[in-house]
């Protein structure tokens, strides 16, 4: 199960500290690359001009942590780096506990979790910490430290490009910036670093692939205001990925337009897959979609996942772990899910049969003279499939109108082609 190999990887980058820049995102994609050694690590400095967007300086942090009154040390970065608020400035001195609340931030309803909280653009500091110790602070004087740097550097993303036989490509994009939580966010990236090693471990594909690793919402605006008119001219299908890790639920986010191939393709999969899967609404959306769908890019860009962000009562918190909420399985079905859109988005030809009326198949041994019934009903299946291959239905399409998965015609698709009985026409 190649979930298994997922979730070990995503155990290594567990305890990186992610964030929109930094060292910590140049380590992710580092340890990425040693699975895609053509992965190419790009750079943008800091003030440069993105749209309506400014990069960011560069953020780091070496240690962070408080003393309290009683001389023990809490919320301790090193332990937990959730612990600290993204991006906070660098800060040495002593308050009061009244003082100190003011920078304090703890989820009341979730009493044993660490919230997820950053500043990216107001500059100031805080600590995260539970509910439950925050509880126990006593009054007194408490020395803070948090020894980070922000300074002018760069913002970095990772970029893998696959040539196939065409110029057409389908374009995958999933965020780094995230640090210790699982679903939200190492299994998008873990996940996308293994299809894309199954990309480059095929022979060859019909349609080129554009796979980026980059920070969410600057990195997506950053990469969109270097490449968007290319990627208007060659992206047909795609799929923001994010939160494919658990094994509760499939869902799906559409594109702004909604009827894309993307979104077909998805809605697709999704239903042969898990009829219960949750359809949300262009309105629900709320990752990097927001960007590749924006008035005036308007790229293809749908979003397949598992429990959708903000819809699973462990995002973002220090609960979104890899014991009780990313599983093996979870990222296994994460995988094939995104995996079998790919191939259906490869295989989606329009197919025209070579023959007038119907062909005679069993003379080409395709169709044996036995009544069991599991024969026949392939045989059936393969003639009501040649009896709408007249050169204007997708594959797609007819596997709807038989109401069938897609791959449950790959075969038959491959057997008629090989006695020349069918030709592709796009």
């Amino acid at each position: 199960m190649i979930g298994n190999e997922i979730h070990n990887f995503a155990r290594e980058l567990w305890p990186i500290n992610r964030s929109i820049t930094g060292e910590g995102l140049r380590e992710t994609l580092r340890r990425i690359s040693k699975h895609l050694t053509k992965l190419e690590i790009k750079s943008v400095p800091s003030g440069t001009q993105v749209f309506d967007w400014t990069v960011p300086r560069e953020w780091n942090v070496k240690n962070a942590y408080i003393i309290a009154p009683n001389g023990k040390k809490i919320c301790d970065f090193s332990e937990n780096n959730l612990h600290l608020v993204g991006y906070s400035v660098p800060f040495e001195g002593s308050l009061s506990l009244d003082e100190l609340k003011k920078h304090l931030y703890t989820l009341p309803d979730k009493p044993k979790a660490i919230p997820y909280i950053t500043s990216y653009y107001n500059e100031t500091w805080g600590f995260c910490l539970t509910q439950e110790q925050f509880n126990t602070l006593e009054n007194g004087i408490y020395k803070i430290v948090i020894n980070s740097t922000l300074f002018n550097g760069e913002l970095n993303y990772g970029e893998l490009f696959i040539k196939g036989k065409s110029d057409k490509e389908i374009f995958l994009s999933t965020y780094i910036c995230h640090p210790s939580m699982a679903n939200n966010e190492l299994s998008g990236p873990t996940v996308v670093t293994f299809l894309a090693k199954w990309l480059q471990e095929l022979k060859e594909t019909d349609y080129s692939y554009r796979i980026i690793f980059i920070p969410e919402t600057i990195g997506s605006i950053t990469y969109l205001s270097r490449n968007y008119k290319d990627m208007k001219s060659k992206i047909f299908a795609g799929f923001n990925v994010s939160c494919v890790g658990d094994n509760r639920a499939y869902s799906y986010v559409p594109s702004r337009n909604g009827k894309t191939i993307s979104d077909l393709i998805a809605k697709h999969v999704l239903k042969c897959t898990d009829p219960n899967f949750i359809e949300y609404s262009w309105l629900n959306k709320g990752s990097d979609e927001r960007q590749y769908c924006a008035p005036g890019i308007d790229l293809p860009i749908a979003s397949i996942m598992r429990s959708k962000y903000a819809e699973y009562p462990e995002y973002h918190t220090s609960l979104d772990d890899l014991e009780n909420v990313v599983t093996p399985q979870g990222l296994n079905g994460g995988y094939w899910i995104l995996r079998k859109a790919i191939e259906a988005i490869e295989k989606n030809k329009k197919y025209k049969v070579t023959v007038l009326c119907e062909p005679q198949l069993n003379r080409r041994g395709i169709y044996s003279n036995s009544f069991q019934k599991k024969k026949f009903k392939k045989f059936k299946l393969i003639l009501d499939f040649i009896s709408f291959c007249d050169g204007e239905n997708s594959l797609l399409e007819i596997a709807e109108r038989l109401d069938v998965p897609i791959w449950d015609l790959y075969d038959i698709v491959n057997e008629l082609k090989n006695h020349n009985l069918i030709k592709a026409t796009e």
